[in-house]
């Protein structure tokens, strides 16, 4: 798991501190089919899930929802997509949906490899603008949990990569936001050439020297 300058941060932080479990019994449930890891950024957090095997194979759980409430994952699953990218150097990014139709979502890699970015646009938080970054594989089976008003994007690390996405919010296509992946003020390093971007990627803006942040 990789991150940003000074901890994972391109801002500086006064102090970081690990957003809780609402609900430790909650969490107590859900301990025995994934583990709870937050970041540097506040309700960032890395599930890694635990299968149960046996000489037939294994089961593993990728959503539950009792257990992501305790994660601040309080809405039904709206959306679930899956995408297919072909080649490595791939770039996906950066996304977020403006409020009311801001969206909560849970991110995991099926096949392959991908450098995953979050970057925190929202107005106020303490680590502002900063922005992590983490390698999600198949062989981990870890997942990602995106809160609101944090932009996501990726890079794929190998040919043929499969992720897959659950949403608790419908896409908006009025509500789409993006940011330039190559954004200095960022400075998001993407660990492979460029390769393949879609134009509408490469069309995202930079951020405006005036920008505050995205209001809850």
């Amino acid at each position: 798991m990789t991150t940003g300058r000074r901890r994972g941060l391109t801002r500086g932080a006064r102090s970081l501190v690990p957003v809780p479990i609402r609900d430790r019994r909650e969490a107590s449930r859900m301990s025995d089919r994934f583990h709870v890891v937050p970041t540097p950024i506040a309700g960032v957090l890395v599930l890694e899930h635990r299968p149960r095997g046996d000489a037939r194979g294994s089961l593993t759980r990728l959503f539950c929802a009792d257990g992501l409430a305790a994660c601040g994952w309080t809405r039904p699953i709206a959306q679930i997509n899956l995408t297919r990218t072909a080649r490595a150097g791939t770039l996906r990014g950066l996304h977020f949906q403006h409020p009311p139709h801001a969206e909560t979502k849970l991110v995991q890699c099926l096949k392959g490899a991908i450098c995953d970015v979050v970057v925190d646009l929202r107005a106020g938080s303490p680590t502002f603008l900063a922005h992590h970054r983490l390698t999600l594989s198949a062989d981990t089976g870890h997942a990602l949990l995106v809160p609101p008003g944090v932009a996501h994007g990726l890079q794929t690390l190998v040919d043929d990569v499969e992720l897959l996405y659950c949403h608790d919010h419908p896409h908006v296509p009025a509500a789409e936001g993006g940011v330039s992946p190559f954004d200095p003020r960022l400075g998001v390093v993407w660990p492979l050439p460029v390769g393949e971007i879609s134009e509408r990627d490469r069309a995202h803006p930079l951020l405006a020297a005036a920008f505050e942040g995205i209001a809850p």
